[in-house]
């Protein structure tokens, strides 16, 4: 009977191991996910494989995700604790369902070519919205889920009395809000913003090799006056027809 108990103990121990990790691959999968085409160093890629690059590191976290799930539920149905009970959880379930749908709108309407560029265009917004709503929504489950874990598992002393533990986990979630804070910054920048196709051939072509990550405010803000030399043009021509057709 005490070594099916040590073999219970260990094997809750290892799922609650295996929990913890995948959960912080997941966090850092999504992190990048979303900051990966705001690095200036990604912009000598083309845009076709930053898509894949993206794709892919969204797939990855959505499978890291899906195990995750299964070792919850293996964790709970072994420590004898009800599934799906509590707000983490229900969130939690949620979001792995968003995240595949999202995952899949995302493939079928920007890596699918036959797919009209009318439908990307109408649905880029959305797909922005919905990739930060649901990274911060990542965050703020596993910040319920570190505070549930600590209030159920820490007994003698208690959450309340602040130990060691306590102290730590606390820390970790401040980080874990501050490094979203940090990304929804990057990402709602537009000197972090990928310059255009044309904007990186101009750059690629005149400055040679010089480093990326130095002309990234430069590559924007070129990018910016390009594409306010393009509307300009489209303006005069506008103009142009409109005093013909007079």
């Amino acid at each position: 009977h005490s070594f099916l108990c040590v073999q219970i103990t260990l094997y809750n121990q290892v799922s609650c191991l295996i929990i913890v990790s995948l959960s912080i691959v997941i966090f850092l999968l999504c992190l990048y996910t979303i900051i990966v085409y705001r690095l200036p160093w990604t912009w000598q890629c083309s845009k076709l494989m930053m898509k894949f690059i993206h794709a892919g590191l969204n797939l990855l976290a959505f499978i890291f995700a899906v195990i995750s799930l299964v070792a919850v539920f293996d964790f709970h149905n072994g420590a004898k604790i009800p599934n799906l009970y509590s707000l983490h959880s229900w969130l939690g379930l949620v979001v792995v369902i968003l995240y595949g749908m999202q995952l899949v709108l995302g493939v079928g309407m920007f890596l699918i070519p036959v797919t009209p560029v009318s439908w990307r265009a109408a649905l880029m917004p959305v797909h922005v919205y919905s990739g930060l709503l649901l990274f911060t929504s990542i965050i703020a489950v596993a910040l319920m889920g570190i505070t549930e874990k600590l209030i159920f598992g820490l007994n003698n002393p208690k959450y309340k009395d602040l130990p060691p533990e306590a102290i730590f986990v606390n820390i970790l979630g401040v980080f874990l809000v501050v490094f979203g804070a940090l990304v929804l910054w990057i990402v709602t920048r537009p000197s972090w913003k990928r310059p255009s196709e044309q904007t990186l051939h101009i750059l690629h072509t005149s400055g040679g090799g010089e480093d990326s990550t130095k002309v990234g405010p430069a590559m924007s803000q070129l990018s910016v006056g390009t594409d306010a030399e393009a509307s300009e043009d489209v303006r005069r021509r506008n103009n142009r027809l409109d005093d013909q057709t007079n």
